[in-house]
């Protein structure tokens, strides 16, 4: 199974801070975003990717999906990937 390192906005004290603020972060910290938020995050990333500012890339899953789903997808979605791979991407989920 792959490893996944998931680190949650809350524990990095960015829970209330504004979506660009936690895309810099993710950016700075080379990390894949994980969101449910199919809205506001996704068109800041979008904004990021014209402009050619670093977006490591962003999964998307549905609030719709189950969580056995969520994982299921996620590690799926870790095996098949490679190092930088989504850089620039956006991702729905599930697929």
């Amino acid at each position: 199974m792959p490893l996944i390192d998931l680190i949650r906005v809350q524990d990095v004290g960015l829970r209330e801070h504004p979506d660009i603020e936690v895309l810099e972060w993710a950016a700075r910290e080379t990390r894949i975003l994980l969101t449910h938020d199919a809205d506001t995050m996704i068109e800041f990333a979008k904004k990021r990717i014209v402009t050619d500012l670093p977006m490591p890339g962003i999964v998307e899953i549905s609030q719709d999906t189950r969580i056995g789903e969520a994982i299921e997808e996620l590690v799926v979605f870790a095996s098949c990937s490679v190092e930088g791979e989504w850089e620039g991407q956006i991702v729905f989920l599930p697929f």
